[in-house]
């Protein structure tokens, strides 16, 4: 069965400024690196749809909608990083509801698993806030959508992104319906995600941070995957996985500070699909976040479908079981084991 493919001009439209990095290019650079790869050809290319206004309330503002609606036709900064082009508010609705019809279609057994190559991103999109270059957040909608639509109990949010979502964490936060992780650099953008933010409420242990200081590489992120992400997955037993697929903790990338290769995000992959072949086959769908350097982000792009796909990166994986973990994995997974069985 093919991997489902959210990848259209339309998303170049949405344009913040010459000057920014959250650029059309970063499409452009992924478009070069999927047209070379022998496999492109066998995805399944997913229609667009625009979000309807109910879907984007089940966790968004009223108010923010009609923030960011009021933006169509203008340029307008919402804040110092976050600006609209004439079309950005379409193109919003366009990302957001692309994912979910993604998600259905990977629900539903019509295609592998997914990945849909959106901007603008949305992990850091709160309930009433547009920040970070997000304007609606994504994942978080159509985490939602999984839950309230499709009456899922069990959705497991994976974010790589070198920033922490705090947007999605926002959402979720008393959600034990939705388990949120997080991997990401601190002290960095936008200075939350802590160890200690577990969720509250219901959502108590449902939120799982781990803050890692700048530098590390494909051996770092492969142990907390491994020993952490993995086991805490499978006894979560998620019914469907939504990875807000970040690469910018990339080694070239202009504006994180970490060390993942490409083939990195490839092994990440292979541990993500071994999770969900033993909780929910095909049934994992990334969506793009982050990235600023439109060639790394092009060839990690190929490396994550490939991952899909069944690839795997045997080596690297070895390698990274004999190189000590990062620092605060051991702080994380005895947070984590009060509530989940991972140690």
């Amino acid at each position: 069965m093919a991997i489902g493919l959210v990848h259209d001009p339309v998303f170049l439209k949405h344009d913040p400024g010459s000057y920014h990095v959250e650029s059309p290019q970063r499409l452009v650079g992924i478009d070069q690196a999927l047209g070379q790869w022998e496999g492109y050809g066998d995805m399944r290319r997913m229609d667009l749809r625009p979000a309807q206004e109910e879907e984007l309330l089940r966790v968004h503002h009223s108010e923010h909608l009609e923030r960011v609606a009021r933006t169509a036709g203008r340029a307008v900064s919402l804040d110092p990083d976050t600006s609209t082009s004439p079309d950005s508010f379409q193109v919003a609705l366009d990302a957001a509801g692309s994912l979910i019809d993604l998600c259905d279609a990977a629900l539903n057994g019509e295609v592998q698993g997914g990945m849909a190559l959106i901007r603008p991103p949305g992990h850091h999109a709160t309930p009433s806030r547009a920040m970070g270059f997000c304007l609606f957040n994504n994942v978080a909608v159509a985490a939602a959508h999984l839950v309230l639509a499709r009456g899922l109990s069990r959705v497991m949010i994976i974010d790589w992104d070198v920033h922490h979502g705090n947007g999605t964490e926002e959402i979720f936060f008393a959600d034990h319906r939705v388990l949120y992780f997080s991997v990401h650099q601190s002290p960095f953008y936008p200075g939350t995600g802590p160890l200690k933010s577990v969720g509250t409420g219901q959502g108590q242990g449902y939120t799982v941070n781990l803050p890692l200081p700048g530098g590390h590489d494909d051996y770092g992120y492969l142990r907390v995957f491994e020993d952490l992400v993995k086991p805490l997955g499978l006894a979560y037993e998620p019914q469907a996985i939504i990875v807000s697929a970040g690469f910018d903790a990339h080694r070239e990338d202009p504006l994180g500070g970490m060390r993942l290769s490409s083939d990195g995000y490839g092994a990440l992959t292979e541990v993500i699909m071994e999770l969900a072949g033993q909780c929910c086959p095909g049934k994992v769908v990334m969506a793009l976040e982050g990235g600023y350097s439109p060639q790394a982000m092009g060839r990690a792009v190929v490396a994550v479908l490939r991952g899909m796909n069944g690839a795997t990166w045997p080596s690297l994986r070895q390698e990274a079981a004999a190189h000590q973990p990062p620092p605060t994995l051991e702080q994380a997974l005895e947070i984590t084991s009060r509530y989940w069985p991972v140690g």
